[in-house]
């Protein structure tokens, strides 16, 4: 990267290096809240907080912008002598940006931040700013623990998973079904071509809107909680190519048509699409909590089934509509036989007990299981667990038991004690009281997977605390084109 930039213009370092911009630092700190102002973007740290020093002396965070931009931005937040400011327009580009985003919806979409970045530089940033986020609180007896970022097998249409909303672009404009526009709550983008979705999702996205559109169907409006259509979500498996449609409305009146024949012609606007993989179900599923959130009140099939199947490293997966599933497959392959390698003596010989702590549909339980005598997997979602349990027996498992309840709570009732456990937990990150518990057991090795780095240093604090250090770490990119890593760490315990 350093070579990359070599004889460029480039006033700021791309790794964060102290500059004469940061010097302004000492100066008068004038600005105030709901001043306009310039500067350059100087460094980004995760998660997507561009780091400005202007000329009058205040470092501003400023999120959605790459290290070298010269940008306009409004303060919005100084409190404590931390100021927060919201990007207006990018006067300047960077000398890392290409010259054309990948994506026609860069820029107006808020779904990635990316984009204008080639492949190579996107991981190399995240890279850098997930070793400079862990660095500072990492204790390894091994100084090359770190071991980088493993990039996403593909870079566009991974996405085997979109939630698509329905809106209007602008206030009583036309509908729009896509994404919300950069910093907006209720202005939508129809994200028709979007290049992380796979190219199935767009199809069926424009027949949709086009059908609703035709029919003028209402939408339900945020402000006023009136209106039918929701949400659009759409699933396709990489491996078998079996794709999932659910409507989400609300049960109001839906026009003019009864909801009977409108959700007919829904499911015929689908089934005579000509796509790449093929649609095994269409559902419509009910929700009319004021929440801007999918919320399953009850949900009907329209056609075929309400799950399809995925396959990973050999196994097969049955996935419903709502059921958790890493969004990038072939990514999540790489992802999981990283852990693999994290603990393949740890639990070798058949004779292992391996915890698998919030498991989700128990995809980490079931590829560790060839290697382990046991493993238990628990997972809050009851219906996660559920097809945690039909998958282990598609899949020829019995070896693994998994166990619906709050971790806090279900560690208690275990009888088994484990050798390995590995954490995989919501964006949160481990509750205080059960990450006690989990190190109660004093296993020698855990593993930690996060999709949110922060959370992830905030519970190292604690495990090193308790004696144990980092043994390895790296990060894997399931999110081309956004700001977002998944992070893999092993723990060892220290007098092991």
């Amino acid at each position: 990267m350093k070579a990359e930039l070599a004889g460029k213009r480039f006033p700021v370092s791309f790794f964060g290096v102290e500059t004469a911009g940061g010097k302004a630092a000492e100066r008068e700190q004038n600005m105030k809240k709901g001043t306009v102002s310039e500067g350059i973007i100087e460094k980004v740290e995760f998660p997507n907080k561009g780091v400005i020093c202007t000329e009058d002396g205040e470092k501003v965070i400023v999120k959605n912008g790459v290290p070298g931009q010269k940008v306009r931005f409004l303060l919005q937040k100084k409190r404590k002598g931390k100021c927060e400011g919201r990007l207006l327009e990018v006067l300047e580009k960077s000398p890392l940006e290409l010259p054309d985003a990948a994506c026609v919806h860069f820029g107006s979409c808020g779904g990635c931040t990316y984009q204008n970045l080639d492949y190579k530089t996107q991981i190399r940033l995240k890279e850098e700013q997930i070793k400079n986020l862990l660095l500072p609180v990492v204790q390894a007896e091994n100084a090359a623990w770190f071991e980088g970022i493993k990039p996403s097998p593909v870079q566009f249409g991974y996405r085997n998973k979109m939630e698509f909303s329905f809106g209007d672009s602008f206030k009583d404009g036309p509908l729009a079904l896509g994404m919300h526009k950069t910093g907006s709550f209720y202005d939508l983008v129809t994200v028709d071509r979007c290049v992380i979705a796979d190219s199935d999702f767009n199809q069926i996205l424009q027949a949709v809107l086009d059908y609703f559109t035709k029919e003028q169907t209402s939408y339900f409006k945020k402000r006023t909680h009136i209106g039918y259509l929701r949400h659009l979500l759409v699933r396709k498996a990489a491996k078998t190519g079996e794709i999932l449609v659910d409507l989400v409305t609300t049960t109001q009146d839906c026009g003019s048509k009864t909801e009977q024949a409108l959700l007919e012609g829904f499911k015929d606007t689908l089934v005579t699409l000509h796509l790449q993989g093929r649609i095994t179900g269409i559902l419509h599923t009910k929700n009319d909590s004021v929440a801007d959130a999918v919320i399953n009140e009850g949900t009907d099939i329209l056609y075929g089934n309400d799950y399809f199947y995925e396959e990973l490293l050999g196994l097969k997966f049955k996935i419903s509509v709502f059921s958790f599933f890493q969004t990038n497959s072939l990514g999540a392959e790489v992802l999981y036989d990283t852990v693999r390698q994290f603990t393949k003596d740890a639990v070798s010989g058949h004779a292992g007990i391996l915890y698998d702590l919030y498991s989700g549909t128990g995809t980490i339980a079931q590829m560790m299981a060839p290697a382990a005598g046991k493993v238990i997997g628990v997972e809050i979602v009851e219906e996660a667990v559920l097809a945690a349990r039909e998958n282990a027996r598609s899949n020829g498992l019995d070896n693994c038991e998994f166990i619906a309840g709050d971790v806090l709570k279900v560690l208690d009732t275990i009888q088994d004690q484990p050798d390995v456990i590995i954490l995989d937990p919501p964006r949160e990150g481990v509750h205080p009281k059960a990450l006690g518990k989990i190190l109660d057991y004093g296993v020698e090795r855990i593993v930690y997977i996060s999709c949110k780095p922060t959370s992830l240093v905030r519970d190292l604090g604690l495990m090193q605390e308790r004696g144990y250090r980092v043994e390895r770490g790296c990060c894997v990119d399931l999110f081309p084109g956004t700001c977002h890593v998944e992070v893999a760490v092993l723990l060892t315990r220290a007098d092991t």
